[in-house]
């Protein structure tokens, strides 16, 4: 099943149709028995008429945090030797590859993400901007991976490149992160063939595009939970990104007006435009 946010509460879609929650999206999500408990709830409700309006929708999201992992792709560890080599910080990003102790920082508040169809941003200090597509856990307050959604982790890469320590001012800002459409639930893990493919479109043409699969995600998404959570509590569950396996060549960078589509399987396509 998925469960969409809209402002009058919960919807959620199944195989015989859709139905609506009374209920706020923090208490439905944080809970380890999500689909366990929401398919009680809409055991012999009444099917709503037809397919909802879901053309404003919420970023599935109210009281998490948003939590972001690192260099869990090859790809990725590549990508950031690279742009950090000048900085001394190459090696940073192999070591940390291979060590047992992954990379996980801080990436967004409630009020900084931006779901499907909201725009998202790219620094006005920055001249070298790309989307990072992930899929994103949903995981509840006691550390249970209930669902998962898309996370579009937005990246400055010229100024993590000058100094790793500058990681944060190139993740966390205004518009930084994009989430949705929809969190689809689920106690079973994902399949490793699960592929997550990005599309970026500039003047109604293809810019760039890509895809990879969650075969290629070095560690395990419980293996980064169970990091994440270690002597840190989330009374309102968290969301946590799991790194990206696709990242544009180094002569590209996003523009205003650049449409950011990224896909996942069962989840669905969250779809972003960079603002102005």
């Amino acid at each position: 099943m998925r469960l969409f946010h809209v402002a009058s509460g919960v919807l959620v879609e199944t195989a015989d149709g859709w139905f609506r929650l009374a209920a706020g999206w923090d208490d439905v999500v944080n809970r380890d028995d999500v689909e366990t408990w929401v398919a009680s709830q809409i055991a012999g409700a009444t099917l709503m008429d037809g397919a909802p309006d879901l053309s404003r929708l919420l970023p599935p999201i109210k009281s998490q945090e948003v939590w972001a992992a690192g260099v869990t792709y090859y790809r990725s560890r590549t990508a950031r030797m690279e742009e950090s080599k000048s900085a001394g910080g190459g090696d940073f990003y192999d070591r940390v590859y291979e060590a047992p102790r992954p990379e996980l920082f801080f990436k967004a508040t409630p009020s900084r993400v931006r779901g499907h169809g909201q725009p998202v941003r790219i620094r006005k200090d920055s001249t070298w901007n790309v989307p990072e597509p992930e899929l994103a856990l949903y995981v509840s307050a006691g550390g249970t991976i209930v669902g998962y959604t898309i996370g579009n982790d937005m990246s400055s890469r010229d100024i993590e490149g000058e100094n790793p320590l500058y990681l944060p001012q190139a993740k966390v800002y205004d518009g930084s992160c994009g989430l949705g459409p929809a969190l689809f639930v689920s106690s079973s893990p994902l399949p490793s063939g699960t592929e997550i493919r990005l599309v970026i479109r500039r003047s109604g043409a293809t810019a760039f595009e890509g895809a990879t699969t969650l075969a290629s995600l070095k560690r395990t998404p419980s293996e980064l939970v169970e990091y994440l959570y270690r002597d840190n509590t989330f009374p309102n569950g968290c969301v946590l990104l799991t790194g990206t396996g696709i990242v544009p060549p180094d002569e590209f960078t996003l523009a205003a007006g650049d449409e950011i589509s990224i896909t996942i399987g069962a989840i669905g396509t969250l779809v972003n435009v960079v603002g102005a």
